[in-house]
C-alpha cells in the first residue's frame, strides 16, 4: 500500500486540495500529523467534506494547535513542544495521504522540521502554485527531497503557466501527476473530476 506525503513549495499553495483529490483518486485514508489553527474547520474536515467514497478513513491528527503560525510558533503559545515521538503513522490497510503544515522546512521545534516527518518508504508530491518566485522555491524543495532520496512527483495549482511548467519539469526530472485548474468551486464533483484525471499519474508512482 502507497504512502503519499503532499508537501508544499509554501503555504496557502493547495496542499489540502490536492490531497483530497489523491485521497479519492485512490480511495485511500487521510492523515493530518499536525495542524495550526483553524480548530472548527481543519483541514481533515476539509478533506471530509470534499471526498465522496466510502472506504477512506480520516485519521486524527496528533496535534492540533489554536494559533495560525508556524506549527513550533502555536505550539509555544499553547504551552506544549511538538515532540516526533508522539507522532506515528496510524495503522491501516489502506493506501494513506499524509499532509504536511506549509512547506517543507517549517519548524515543528527547535531542531525538527516538517522534513522529518516524511518517512524513507514515503513517496512525495509537491504541490507548486504560480507566483512570482515560485520556480526557485520548487526546484529548491524538489532538491532537496532528491538529495535525500526520495521519490517525488509534482501537482501544479493554478492555470497554465506552461515555461513556469516546463522549466521545472526539465530540470527536476520528476513526474508531473497534473494540475488543478482554478475553480469557481471546491466541491465533491471537482475533486472527483480531478481524482479520474489523476488516477493513472497516481498509479504510476
Amino acid at each position: 500500500m502507497q504512502r503519499i506525503f503532499v508537501t508544499g513549495i509554501s503555504t496557502e499553495v493547495g496542499k489540502t486540495i490536492a490531497s483530497a483529490i489523491i485521497v479519492e483518486a485512490l480511495e485511500a485514508d487521510y492523515w493530518k500529523p499536525v495542524q495550526a489553527g483553524e480548530l472548527d474547520d481543519t483541514d481533515s474536515h476539509k478533506v471530509a467534506r470534499l471526498i465522496s467514497n466510502n472506504k477512506s478513513k480520516i485519521h486524527p491528527c496528533n496535534y492540533e494547535l489554536h494559533t495560525p503560525m508556524s506549527p513550533h510558533a502555536a505550539a509555544e503559545i499553547d504551552g506544549v513542544t511538538i515532540d516526533l515521538n508522539n507522532i506515528s503513522e496510524p495503522e491501516t490497510d489502506n493506501h494513506l495521504v499524509i499532509e504536511g503544515a506549509g512547506g517543507l522546512l517549517v519548524p515543528l521545534n527547535d531542531n525538527d522540521t516538517i522534513f522529518d516527518l516524511i518517512l524513507p518508504n514515503y513517496k512525495v508530491v509537491v504541490v507548486s502554485r504560480h507566483y512570482l518566485g515560485s520556480i526557485n522555491h520548487t526546484l529548491l524543495t524538489i532538491d532537496r527531497l532528491k538529495t535525500k532520496g526520495f521519490d517525488v512527483s509534482i501537482v501544479f495549482n493554478g492555470n497554465e503557466h506552461s515555461t513556469t511548467e516546463s522549466i521545472i519539469l526539465k530540470k527536476t526530472g520528476v513526474t508531473s501527476i497534473g494540475r488543478i485548474n482554478e475553480e469557481k468551486a471546491i466541491d465533491q464533483t471537482m475533486i472527483k473530476k480531478y481524482a479520474e484525471r489523476f488516477r493513472p499519474a497516481l498509479g504510476s508512482i
